[in-house]
Order: C-alpha cells, then sequence, then structure tokens
C-alpha cells in the first residue's frame, strides 16, 4: 500500500521495505524514503516539525530528514481517510562507531540557533508541571487500588511500591524547582530541538537518520538525561565508561552550566521507568504484556538501590565540579 501511495503521489518507485528499529524505510534513486502517516497529528504540529527539519537540513545537517512534497507540490497528501506525508534522506550512512556525545551536541548546537515560533512541541520549563501531572493522575490510580484490595500481584506490588516513587518524584520537582531559583541559566541553556525520547537506537540502526516525529523543543539536558538512563538500564552493571564518555565526547564541543548539570540530574531523579511501566500496565488490555510489565516491575523495584546508589554518584561519574559550582545534593541519597 505504502509503495502504491509513493507513486501515485509522488512518483517515487520504492524498492523492498526495511525497517530500521521504529520506522519502515524506502530506498529509491539511491536516497532513503520514509512515509509518515499523520491523520492524527495535529497541522499546528506539523508546521513546527517541518520548521525544525528545514532549518537543520539548511544548517548542514546531512543526517535530518526533509519534508518531499508530492508532484502538486504539497508536503500533506490525503489518500482514502488517511493523510501521510513523506521524509528524504539524501545521506546514507551506517552508525558504525559514531561518536554519539559528539554528534549530539553538534545536533544541539544547530538546533540552538532555530528562529521559527515553537509552541505545541516546546517543553521548555515544562517538566514540573508535567511530573506533577503525571503524579497526581498516578496517585489517584493507586489509591483506587489500595480500595480494591488488589490480588493480582503486579497491583499488590504497585500499591506497596508507589509511595517510595512519590517521594522520588517529588523530590524531582523540588530539585527542578530549586535549580531554577538559585541558578542563572547560561546562554547554553536555551531551548534547542530535542528528542522525545533518545537513546542509541533513536538515530537508526541501518542507517543514521535524524527524525522530525522524534523532535520536541526543550533544554538539551532532557536528551543527556535520557541517553544516561537509557544506557543505565541497558547496561546495568557496566554503563559507567560508556556515560563518562559520552559526557567527556558532548562537554568536548559544548560545555554544561551548572544550570545543565542540575537538570540532568532531576530529570534522572524523576523515576520515568517506573511511572511508564505502571501507565502502561493499566492501559493494555493484553494478558501477555500485563504479564510482561509485571516482570519488569519486579526488575525495577529489585534494582532501587542499584539506582540509588547511581544518582548518588553521579556528579562523580559525570566529573562535576560540584563545591566549584555550588551545586546541592539530594541529602538521603549521599548518605548511602
Amino acid at each position: 500500500m505504502a509503495q502504491a501511495i509513493l507513486k501515485k503521489y509522488y512518483g517515487i518507485d520504492a524498492g523492498q521495505p526495511f525497517f530500521d528499529g521504529k520506522r519502515v524505510h524506502y530506498e529509491a534513486n539511491g536516497n532513503l524514503y520514509t512515509l509518515v502517516p499523520v491523520t492524527n497529528v495535529p497541522e499546528n504540529v506539523l508546521v513546527e516539525l517541518y520548521e525544525m527539519s528545514r532549518h537543520l537540513v539548511t544548517n548542514g545537517d546531512r543526517y535530518a530528514s526533509a519534508f518531499y512534497p508530492s508532484k502538486e507540490k504539497k508536503f500533506l497528501v490525503t489518500d482514502g481517510d488517511s493523510d501521510y506525508v513523506l521524509l528524504e534522506n539524501r545521506y546514507k550512512k551506517a552508525p558504525g562507531n559514531m561518536r554519539t556525545g559528539r554528534k549530539l551536541a553538534k545536533f544541539h548546537l544547530r538546533g540552538r540557533t532555530l528562529s521559527a515560533k515553537i509552541t505545541e512541541t516546546n517543553r521548555m520549563g515544562e517538566w514540573k508541571n508535567y511530573w506533577e501531572m503525571r503524579l497526581e493522575q498516578m496517585e489517584k490510580a493507586w489509591y483506587r487500588t489500595v480500595e480494591e484490595h488488589p490480588d493480582r500481584p503486579f497491583e499488590r506490588l504497585f500499591a506497596e511500591t508507589f509511595p517510595y516513587y512519590m517521594g522520588l518524584c517529588e523530590n524531582a520537582i523540588q530539585y527542578v524547582v530549586d535549580t531554577e531559583m538559585d541558578e542563572a541559566p547560561a546562554p547554553g541553556d536555551a531551548g534547542t530541538i530535542c528528542h522525545e525520547r533518545f537513546s542509541n537506537e533513536t538515530w537508526g540502526r541501518k542507517f543514521i537518520i535524524h527524525h522530525p516525529f522524534d523532535w520536541v523543543f526543550d533544554h538539551a539536558g532532557r536528551d543527556i538525561a535520557e541517553w544516561i538512563r537509557a544506557q543505565y538500564f541497558k547496561k546495568t552493571h557496566t554503563f559507567r565508561p560508556d556515560v563518562r564518555a559520552f559526557l567527556q565526547q558532548y562537554v568536548s564541543l559544548s560545555p554544561l552550566s551548572p544550570f545543565s548539570w542540575r537538570l540532568i540530574f532531576a530529570r534522572l531523579l524523576f523515576p520515568l521507568h517506573y511511572f511508564e511501566c505502571v501507565e502502561t500496565y493499566f492501559l493494555t488490555r493484553s494478558e501477555k504484556e500485563q504479564n510482561m510489565h509485571e516482570e519488569q516491575l519486579w526488575k525495577i523495584v529489585r534494582g532501587i538501590e542499584a539506582y540509588e546508589a547511581f544518582l548518588g554518584e553521579f556528579y562523580e561519574l559525570s566529573e562535576v565540579p560540584i563545591r566549584k559550582y555550588h551545586i546541592p545534593r539530594v541529602a538521603w541519597l549521599k548518605a548511602r
């Protein structure tokens, strides 16, 4: 079906598709094409993603996908009841031994010069409000669960562990509040093009692709923290050398201010892994998926002490001069 749409609206004879971790891509005329269904994406969001893409492509990002016009010179096409946009990548390169930290710093430096006004995908300064909202929603779910005297293992574990994670969440929120009160942002703390959730897999497995539908506008600390989080949970016992190398690469091109370091730590302090596991469990109807999330929750809970130890050593691991920068610790983490 996708190949028929490419031929009908864009005049592209696409080869066999391949799946690159998250999306299906097509090769044609030496280029890569990605057909994205956007029926449920608001028009304002599409416009902002287009502006971000155009900015990065214009400013030399060879890996950024460009919005590709149809034969009628339109960026949005409608086929039946569905809307689509097509993205093109003209430069094909395998990830190889990519220096991710340095590449991400370069990506952020380019994104920071974006002049278009971004509102719909703007997350700058919104972490606290977003975390408060998620905490409130989960607290309501917890009360309901406790009142129903759960008999399912997942729900019992959720009932027992949520108070701890609520405290962790409140610590993260307070850390952001204190950071915004104590620290003046540096020029490098201005908003930039970031990713909803950045990890080693975000830019593709077969080819490097900077995909607009992964993007939001936010503080660079978002991507840095989420890469570290992903690496921690992927390699819990051996993550330290990777994290240290990633940060050294990043700061060699784009130094981080005390404000940045504190936001990165606050984001790692927020227990996103726990929240996502619980939220997804309650949203799914599949017993198989619920069992999978039950196993995941047990793994998260068994790893509490290890994650606390990671948070407690984060600034030392990252080689941050906390005394020079007057960066406060979370007292109960320091004591462990």
